[in-house]
């Protein structure tokens, strides 16, 4: 058990640090190559921190363990929204200005309900995959064509400071990116062997530790980055990264990994994982995207309750699966 555990960790610690040098490179590149600061936020930053879900993901396929690619995607979801947003809220109400963002919040709860749609079979087959897949090609192409049409919303200005922080050459930007690349590769294959050893060991599947450990920590540079953001007020890249991380996990990280490998769904995904992945994306709708009778943000205490709701779950998650051992 030493062992599996001690590679659990290891591989964590070295995911985590290379996903940031991947990012960070991927982000000074862009900047090189003349890409909008609107569009280097919701694609580059957003999308470069699930860079841990998709090789960890990817690689269970590839190893025949659908419960961890499952787990590991939409664990992150959840972890992303009640627990990363619920402890930036925390620190800092977060408000949410940009139009881009509010135009994203209504995409991502669809984008939610297609995946039960494509999964409520009880199978994610190649079929599924691809449609996955290609409407992340379509969002992402929308997103595209936003950053080029509002140029001067408040993310671009957040992402332009951040990136004014970040004054390396392009060679030692390509260096981080091709560095932490391979580093993503051999830590997320470390971090999948503990994880697979450690259910094994537990008795425990696959899934729920792809919902829990792994997913939290393929979560932390996403973490890393919101909490940063909230700290220096920088409110849409907080949320920017949250909501780019989702629908990358949603539709890239699930798709690639049923595209691999065709699996089978448990069914306590279905009634169990995504209601509460549904549940958290459609209160973020609510919180984020302002009505008439609400200003657009996260309250202190409705970071609570998204704090109180992933503690919840996560024990039932835990319980659940020690009495079924």
């Amino acid at each position: 058990m030493a062992l599996p555990l001690l590679m659990i960790v290891l591989g964590l610690i070295v995911l985590v640090w290379s996903a940031d040098l991947f990012v960070d490179g991927a982000a000074v590149i862009s900047r090189y190559l003349g890409m909008p600061p609107l569009l280097i936020g919701m694609l580059v930053i957003g999308f470069g921190t699930s860079a841990p879900e998709l090789a960890v993901s990817a690689l269970s396929a590839l190893q025949g363990n659908p419960g961890i690619a499952l787990g590991n995607a939409y664990g992150s979801n959840i972890t992303n929204i009640a627990l990363i947003l619920g402890v930036a809220a925390l620190i800092k109400p977060i408000a949410v200005h940009s139009q881009v963002l509010k135009k994203e919040l209504p995409i991502l709860l669809v984008v939610t309900i297609l995946s039960l749609v494509l999964i409520i079979d009880g199978e994610l087959s190649k079929i599924d995959a691809m449609i996955e897949l290609l409407v992340f090609v379509l969002v992402m192409g929308w997103m595209v064509r936003q950053s080029f049409k509002q140029q001067s919303d408040i993310l671009a200005e957040e992402v332009a400071e951040e990136l004014e922080e970040l004054s390396i050459s392009k060679d030692q930007a390509l260096i981080w990116l091709i560095t932490g690349l391979l580093l993503l590769m051999l830590s997320s294959r470390v971090l999948v062997w503990g994880a697979v050893s450690t259910a094994q060991q537990l008795g425990v599947s696959d899934l729920v530790i792809g919902l829990t450990i792994v997913a939290v920590g393929t979560s932390l540079p996403e973490l890393a980055s919101s909490v940063i953001a909230a700290r220096k007020g920088e409110d849409d890249l907080a949320i920017g990264n949250i909501l780019g991380s989702n629908f990358f996990n949603t539709l890239a990280v699930v798709g690639l990994a049923g595209s691999i490998h065709p699996m089978a769904i448990p069914q306590e995904i279905i009634w169990r994982d995504w209601p509460v992945m549904a549940l958290l994306t459609a209160s973020l709708f609510v919180f984020g995207y302002g009505f008439k009778s609400r200003q657009s943000y996260i309250s202190r205490k409705e970071g609570a309750v998204l704090l109180v709701v992933y503690g919840a779950y996560t024990v039932y998650l835990i319980n659940s699966s020690m009495a079924s051992v």
